[in-house]
């Protein structure tokens, strides 16, 4: 009996496939959802629309936070990444328990649940004057997506030799020419995975936004929750299908460019 026909795989590849059908399941309700004809949430009977499309992209009702959810996440995305990957380059270069220790520190706003970050981020804003700005919106959920770059970065600094950086230095690169000419390039791939991760956390994130902001910063998750709170739209249901969409571009993007960075390895 070979591997793939034993019962203990094909138990094993059941239950891989209820937990994608499980994770795919809200596909399967709001794209239908959102091709309905009816003003009303409800399934096609039939008949198919895009008028939940075109009321998203025609109205300012969802323009708005969608420009929003854009601009947070494109800002977030870029704020973690310098600082998560600056974090783990130091703490590498530095070395020994000490760096350790620290690097603990950096996962904590991954550690910590979400409200009880809300809750400080609130009051730390109102303090700073950040309360309900794009900038502070930019840093909270930066703040969230740190850690991802910094795990990532770190695990692609552990492939690289450090007697690169010390042939570096012994040629005149000073600290900063190492770390842009040298450092960087080698760990390009675990910057732009950080970075996914972090634009992915900053597109989702609705808790702390809800506390950090009020009427100027309206991002799209909180705009759906407004909606699914006062008025159920099936409008919503296009929403939460182009972001659906959104997220698996992206990843699909990423995952071509590893293809492709592959083939052209394995064709020299």
């Amino acid at each position: 009996m070979t591997a793939r026909r034993s019962p203990a795989f094909r138990l094993v590849l059941t239950l891989v496939w209820i937990v994608v059908g499980f994770l795919l399941a809200p596909m399967f309700v709001s794209v239908p959802i959102s091709l309905t004809p009816e003003r009303f949430v409800s399934m096609p009977d039939g008949e198919y629309s895009l008028r939940h499309y075109a009321a998203v992209f025609t109205g300012d009702a969802w323009l708005g936070p969608l420009w929003d959810s854009a601009v947070v996440g494109v800002g977030a995305t870029a704020v973690a990444t310098l600082i998560g990957g600056a974090a783990a380059i130091g703490l590498w270069r530095i070395g020994g328990r000490a760096a350790r220790i620290i690097g603990v520190l950096a996962l904590m706003p991954m550690i910590v649940p979400p409200i009880v970050t809300a809750l400080a981020l609130s009051r730390a804003w109102v303090t700073l004057g950040l309360f309900d700005t794009v900038v502070g919106v930019i840093l909270s959920h930066a703040i969230l997506g740190m850690p991802f770059v910094f795990m990532t970065v770190t695990a692609a600094l552990e492939g690289l030799d450090p007697r690169v950086v010390q042939a570096a230095r012994s040629l005149g690169a000073g600290p900063f020419r190492v770390v842009i000419d040298v450092i960087v390039p080698n760990i390009r791939a675990g910057l732009m995975t950080g970075g996914l991760f972090a634009f992915m956390i900053s597109w989702d994130e609705i808790i702390v936004t809800l506390f950090v902001s009020s009427r100027s910063v309206f991002t799209l998750p909180r705009k759906i929750w407004s909606d699914i709170r006062d008025n159920l739209d099936p409008a919503v249901a296009a929403v939460s299908t182009l972001m659906i969409a959104i997220t698996l571009l992206v990843a699909a993007l990423y995952l071509m460019r590893d293809v492709l960075r592959a083939r052209s390895g394995a064709a020299r």
